[in-house]
């Protein structure tokens, strides 16, 4: 019995993995549990795909069950069935997990070799999402697609097998993929960030981990790859980048705003002395025009300096759905035509409460559904979603059926100054980027030109 801490290392082992091992505490206690369990094996494609079961086992907190041969103190194998089982704590959040092993080498028959994938691990790993995992044989043709490989890339097994890799892989050349294998061939295993191709020709960022794959004679007959799905990695790492950006961006506008009001307020005062003179209708026309200009501007910098000033939240409980209700009959007010336009709401009745600001909050939402509205000239649906997820967090979607938004112009929609209207500023996104970051969530959009978008903010409950 081996338990293991949330950082998967080994914090207590039982006197019969230590007989069996031949190791001591000093070689166990602390370290990676797969660094103890291949100590003296180097097996690589088994460990990285015990570490796909152990990642799936965290996130889903699930029990798995797999087998694997540790070598005794004396050097012979002992064929170990394990059950994985994590340990949760009061939060719901994985704390650990606890190794058991029971021992079958005496009912596991002779002679069968760890160089092919292991039937119980097969089992396991065909309920893996995360993770996709094919072979290719020596002229590049693909002939296994299996664990999460199918849900994955939307392939089916029969349309995909012998034919050749370069169908999944986003190379641009030949040349990516024999870089690839010349190094599988030099070091036995190679490892990269990459995009594989889904059957829809969509890119999806994985951590590629490839590896020689021998017959049983130990003479190389094709080569492995292991796929870890890192779309949502990539989406936090923009978020952080975005996150940089949009601060370092907040003071340098809050630093040109006031540069700009302290000239403005001097034009404000000299118009109004010159309203008092006597002047002709031209010139007092031409007068209210500088006046109205005056104000835009200035509004503007009112604008600016709201991106750019971090302004401390009231928190107080806060009910997602009564949030949105009072929000809703403000859209009649903001010179929207509303006549074409229905409201779809379908709000989750088992919401419990975040912590927020309510003004800051409903700022977010009035400026989503305006937004949505907008993008819909000629009438359409918008769809406003609330569920709650797992009790941990509120989700909130807002769907449109409007013009949508191109993909270049996605990756800047949350940059200040950016719009995609004729007469925008481009903070309204930043702002809400800002609001929602200051209350621990997220918002993210999807979009499609000429078929809509879809907003989604998530928001801790208390």
């Amino acid at each position: 019995m081996l338990c293991l801490d949330n950082k998967e290392n080994i914090i207590f082992c039982n006197k019969k993995f230590k007989e069996i091992t031949g190791l001591k505490d000093s070689q166990i206690i602390g370290k990676n549990w797969l660094n103890v369990l291949f100590l003296n094996n180097d097996n690589n494609i088994q460990r990285d795909l015990l570490k796909a079961v152990m990642d799936d086992s965290m996130k889903y907190s699930r029990s798995k069950d797999f087998e694997v041969a540790l070598l005794d103190n004396n050097g012979n194998e002992k064929f170990i069935l394990w059950n994985l089982t994590p340990i949760q704590a009061e939060n719901n959040q994985t704390n650990g997990n606890i190794l058991a092993g029971h021992d079958i080498t005496e009912a596991k028959e002779r002679g069968s070799s760890l160089k092919n994938i292991d039937e119980t691990l097969k089992n396991v790993f065909s309920k893996i999402k995360e993770y996709a995992l094919y072979l290719i044989n020596l002229d590049g043709n693909i002939t296994y697609f299996g664990m999460g490989s199918e849900a994955m890339l939307g392939w089916d097994k029969q349309d995909i097998l012998f034919k050749h890799v370069s169908i999944l892989h986003n190379f641009k050349s030949s040349d990516g993929l024999h870089f690839i294998l010349e190094n599988i061939r030099n070091y036995g295993k190679y490892e990269t960030e990459l995009d594989l191709v889904t059957k829809n020709r969509e890119m999806i960022p994985v951590i590629l981990s490839a590896h020689q794959f021998l017959d049983l004679n130990g003479k190389l007959s094709g080569y492995i790859f292991i796929a870890k799905d890192i779309t949502e990695r990539r989406k936090l790492e923009f978020q952080v980048i975005q996150g940089e950006k949009l601060a370092a961006l907040g003071q340098l506008s809050a630093g040109i705003a006031h540069e700009i009001n302290n000239p403005l307020f001097v034009i404000a005062a000299k118009l109004e002395l010159l309203k008092t003179e006597k002047l002709s209708a031209k010139v007092k026309n031409d007068l209210e025009l500088i006046n109205l200009q005056t104000e835009r501007i200035r509004k503007l910098v009112d604008r600016i300096l709201k991106f750019s000033r971090k302004k401390i939240p009231i928190f107080e409980p806060i009910q997602i759905n009564d949030a949105i209700e009072l929000v809703l009959p403000l859209l009649y007010y903001n010179n929207l035509s509303m006549v074409k336009i229905e409201i779809k709401k379908n709000f989750d009745v088992n919401m419990a409460r975040v912590n927020g600001d309510l003004h800051q909050l409903q700022e977010v939402f009035l400026n989503l559904l305006i937004n949505a509205c907008q993008s819909m000239p000629n009438g359409g649906v918008v769809e406003i979603t609330t569920t709650n997820i797992k009790n941990l967090y509120a989700q909130i979607q807002i769907k449109d059926t409007g013009s949508g938004i191109s993909p270049g112009q996605l990756k800047n929609i949350f940059m200040p100054f950016f719009s995609t209207k004729s007469e925008g500023t481009g903070l309204g996104l930043s702002i809400c980027h800002n609001i929602i970051k200051n209350h621990n969530g997220t918002i993210e959009l999807n979009s499609e030109v000429n078929h809509g978008t879809v907003f989604t903010i998530k928001l801790p409950f208390i």
